[in-house]
């Protein structure tokens, strides 16, 4: 892997020679694929095929869009970082220019500057890459949309998006380089909890406003700070979903098998504490770490008093594997003892895992089941699904409504200053694909002392639901919703 520092202000003073042209041109015949090599960085290889040591942020543009459509080209989220074995596309001179040029038009209403706003999540393991690949590109694809309708403030959006990895430290690093190099005046996205903990306090220290999309932890939004909003359930609130199914359904018995970290502690203790007061008490928490690959031993345990449901609570493969083999242990799914899945279920990655044994699992869904799509949803799913060949689930649709809400408060600020976007967000209205969106307790509006801190800039009707696949291989739009019970598709659980 190799690094460089890009002199920034030089590739500016290079732009503003560039003849005007309309925009940013997509990808043109004439360039050529190339597999990076040892000591290969991106200003090494503008130089040598383009002649221009400043130049590289026409490679980084085309290959992204080469990704787009066909992901045996990198993906390049960093233009200081690059790998050997990528296949990146340089591009050829006259498409270079051509970029330039539009980069030119882009910036000239407003001195030659683009808006920057970084988004964070995880791209590759330990983190959920899955969920973070669809949050990157729903941010993706809504820049995209925004841009072509002319920008915000009359200037173009340019999203910078960093891989977590799903580790707190690289959030926190992901997040220091966003702000203070790439100069980035927003953030969102995030996918696990842990990370965006660390991140806030970054985001914080900068004072840069962030709309996190999917991590869950009460202490996001409780952590009271005003740069911080988000359009996810609170883990609170997503966890009372499913503990006021199990109770409808009348389970007595219940085993959780969580990950070892902060977001599988707190949802472990919020069950416990949301089912003791609905009456069920016989509920167990067993620890696990992560990256476990083999729960056997913890399952045969289980399967000595086989529980009425036992949950699986590990984010990533992590809980495809259990699942598979509490399965071919004969202790769930069955007639006794029902399995609950985590949101990863939702992935194409999961059947690949689980087989035929995925069949009856249950999970919660964040987001809007087919059935329920309003117009923003059905236009989304299709651009989505026409852009990168795959339906998106839940998280993208957080993604691509927080970036709107983020863009659509900077239009209504009149300015990328930190404090007006976050004045802005606090009067926010936005319909987007998971309906209206606002943030009902601010700085007006201070949280009653009766609620808890959480719902600070938190918005308070997600779409949470309890789906249940009912065939192998089925996808999530062909999953019965079981609950609430005033939008179910299907009946409650049945025993196979």
């Amino acid at each position: 892997m190799k690094k460089f520092w890009n002199l920034f202000l030089i590739a500016a003073m290079l732009l503003a020679a560039v003849p005007v042209v309309a925009a940013a041109p997509p990808p043109q015949d004439g360039g050529q694929d190339y597999v990076v090599v040892a000591d290969d960085w991106l200003s090494k290889l503008s130089d040598k095929f383009l002649g221009d040591v400043l130049a590289y942020p026409a490679i980084t543009y085309y290959t992204n869009q080469k990704n787009a459509e066909d992901d045996s080209y990198a993906q390049i989220t960093d233009s200081d970082v690059i790998e050997v074995g990528w296949k990146i596309y340089i591009p050829s001179s006259e498409e270079a220019q051509a970029y330039f040029a539009g980069q030119t038009t882009t910036a000239g209403a407003m001195g030659g500057e683009t808006i920057k706003i970084g988004g964070f999540g995880p791209l590759s393991a330990p983190g959920s890459y899955q969920g973070g690949t669809e949050m990157r590109q729903a941010a993706e694809l809504a820049v995209d949309e925004i841009n072509a309708a002319g920008g915000v403030l009359g200037r173009q959006v340019e999203l910078i998006f960093g891989d977590t990895e799903g580790l707190p430290e690289r959030g926190t690093a992901v997040t220091e380089r966003l702000i203070t190099q790439e100069g980035v005046v927003a953030l969102t996205g995030e996918y696990h909890s842990g990370v965006a903990l660390a991140e806030l306090e970054v985001a914080h220290k900068y004072g840069i406003p962030v709309v996190f999309a999917e991590p869950w932890a009460d202490e996001v939004t409780g952590s009271g700070y005003d740069e911080i909003f988000r359009v996810a359930p609170s883990i609170e609130f997503y966890s009372s979903i499913a503990s006021n199914y199990i109770a409808e359904v009348g389970w007595d018995k219940i085993v959780f098998v969580t990950e070892d970290t902060d977001y599988g502690r707190l949802q472990g203790e919020g069950w416990v504490e949301q089912l003791e007061a609905l009456g069920i008490t016989d509920v167990e928490v067993i620890y696990a770490d992560p990256a476990t690959e083999d729960f056997t031993p913890i399952l045969q345990r289980i399967a000595q008093d086989p529980p009425d449901m036992l949950g699986g609570v590990i984010t990533g493969i992590g809980n495809s594997r259990m699942l598979r083999q509490a399965c071919e242990l004969g202790l769930a799914p069955t007639a006794q003892t029902a399995y609950y899945a985590t949101t990863d279920s939702q992935y194409p990655e999961f059947w690949e895992t689980v087989g035929d044994c995925g069949q009856y699992a249950f999970f919660t869904y964040v987001g809007l089941p087919k059935s329920l799509w309003n117009e923003n949803t059905e236009a989304f799913m299709a651009t989505y699904e026409e852009r990168y060949g795959q339906v998106p689930g839940g998280v993208a649709m957080e993604a691509y409504d927080s970036v709107y809400v983020l863009l659509k408060a900077m239009e209504q600020a009149g300015s990328t200053d930190a404090q007006a976007v976050i004045d802005a967000l606090e009067d926010i209205e936005h319909t987007g694909v998971l309906g209206k969106i606002w943030f009902e307790y601010d700085s007006k509006n201070p949280v009653p002392a009766d609620q808890p801190a959480w719902m600070w800039h938190q918005w308070l009707t997600p779409n949470v639901f309890i789906l249940q696949y009912t065939e192998a291989g089925q996808s999530v739009d062909e999953a019965a919703v079981t609950y609430p019970a005033e939008r179910a598709t299907g009946s409650l659980y049945t025993s196979p």
